[in-house]
């Protein structure tokens, strides 16, 4: 008897996986492969229910004889151990980055003579709502919340990028790209002190208080789904610091990140340029310890951020620090640095890995942005946060469309480099 796969990523089956399975029992017996976590995730899906319930949830299907576990995106394994004789799927993946994934399944295929069916993709309104619902489920509080954890514990390195409006959080939630076949998207997005001040307009020293910083995140939750890290600053006092832990655990934040430093906040970046002072050991550890025990569930994540490199005290200092944060209670550590080569921070890592092999590890390589992903991962990094670059991108390209429209007193010469209104509308989900 002739077999026929097909591959399923989703937690609720409705009336378009039914079709699939149907179109499929026509020409053999039915596999049904359930792709895993781990590739869900870069496949621009994250999971509400465990790899294992969906594996039993697949078998329950009327039709369905057999369900493996596909661990990749791309088909070469599962194609090579079970020689399906059919591939199916719907028509929806001939273009856009899944196209890629097609071309390898229709390469796999062709090396023995296999035949790829495809059946137009289901439009309904009962699928339009069961989509609608996935995503919504994705953006509650309880499951956005814990996502950041999930994804340490799934990916290589947690990658994150800033996002400061509702606009830049679609991007940072949409964006997919095809790289030698495999697709890849952001996990995370990072709300910073320094990106939030700069779109209203004010200089970067906390003077954006945190009722307008929660009106940021509110915006961004309402339009998208993946997990939120805030800057935090300093934290401010200890006794406000517990309240903005209780709040931003409530919205269904992941994670906020506050820095070592006391008194008026300067950006990192200035270092040594500008006066700036670290908070005590004690105090420092004092506060994490505040905030560790005002939060009520065990998703939520206080990540302490050390200043001692930026400041040059030195990597002993640094190191004590980490050291001393983890047993107050932090979460995770953030090295920070301004140099513009990575050593000073993969020797910290090395380090701190020596005699801490669990606490995540979270780097921001501005300034040191040749080091890639890979090298952060081999150095025990867990999480990359892109902490600034879009806001530094459309500052430029904004900048030049308004003097260029001033010199030619019209648009047309601007118009070239412009993203049609269309393309910009189509981010954008409607109801």
């Amino acid at each position: 008897m002739k077999t026929v796969y097909t591959c399923f990523c989703t937690d609720v089956i409705h009336d378009g996986h039914r079709n699939i399975i149907r179109e499929a029992g026509k020409y053999g017996r039915v596999i049904v492969g359930a792709l895993s976590d781990r590739a869900l995730i870069r496949y621009n899906k994250f999971p509400t229910i465990t790899q294992e319930e969906r594996v039993r949830l697949y078998r329950s299907i009327s039709g369905v004889d057999e369900v493996v576990l596909q661990d990749d995106m791309l088909y070469d394994d599962v194609i090579l151990l079970i020689h399906p004789d059919y591939v199916i799927h719907g028509d929806n993946w001939r273009e856009g980055p899944e196209a890629a994934i097609r071309a390898n399944v229709l390469g796999q295929l062709e090396k023995y003579g296999g035949e790829l069916i495809e059946v137009p993709y289901t439009y309904s309104e009962k699928v339009k709502k069961v989509d609608r619902l996935l995503k919504e489920k994705l953006a509650m509080p309880e499951y956005r919340r814990r996502r950041l954890r999930q994804l340490i514990g799934m990916c290589p390195i947690v990658k994150v990028i800033e996002a400061h409006s509702g606009l830049t959080g679609l991007i940072a939630e949409k964006t997919v790209v095809e790289e030698n076949g495999k697709l890849d998207q952001f996990d995370a997005m990072w709300v910073s002190s320094l990106c939030d001040s700069t779109a209203r307009g004010k200089p970067d020293i906390e003077l954006v208080d945190m009722s307008s910083r929660l009106r940021t995140i509110d915006e961004i939750m309402e339009v998208t789904t993946k997990p939120i890290i805030l800057d935090g600053d300093t934290g401010g006092l200890a006794e406000h610091f517990v309240y903005n832990v209780r709040t931003l655990e409530r919205m269904g934040v992941s994670a906020v990140i506050i820095e070592d430093k006391k008194g008026l906040k300067k950006n990192s970046l200035f270092g040594t340029e500008v006066v700036q002072e670290q908070e005590s050991v004690e105090e420092f550890c004092a506060k994490i310890s505040a905030g560790k025990h005002a939060q009520l569930t065990d998703d939520f994540m206080i990540i302490a951020r050390i200043e001692s490199l930026i400041l040059e005290k030195g990597m002993e200092d640094a190191l004590t620090r980490a050291f001393a944060f983890v047993e107050a209670g932090a979460d995770g550590i953030m090295i920070h640095s301004r140099k513009k080569e990575p050593d000073e921070i993969l020797e910290f890592c090395g380090r701190f890995r020596e005699r801490d092999r669990k606490t995540p590890i979270v780097v921001v390589p501005s300034s040191y942005n040749t080091v890639t992903e890979e090298e952060l991962t081999a150095h025990g990094v867990n999480i990359v946060i892109y902490a600034n670059q879009l806001t530094r991108s459309a500052f430029p390209a904004m900048q030049k469309t308004a003097e260029d429209i001033l010199r030619f007193h019209r648009a047309k010469e601007v118009d070239d480099r412009l993203l049609p209104i269309k393309d910009i509308i189509t981010l954008i989900d409607e109801l």
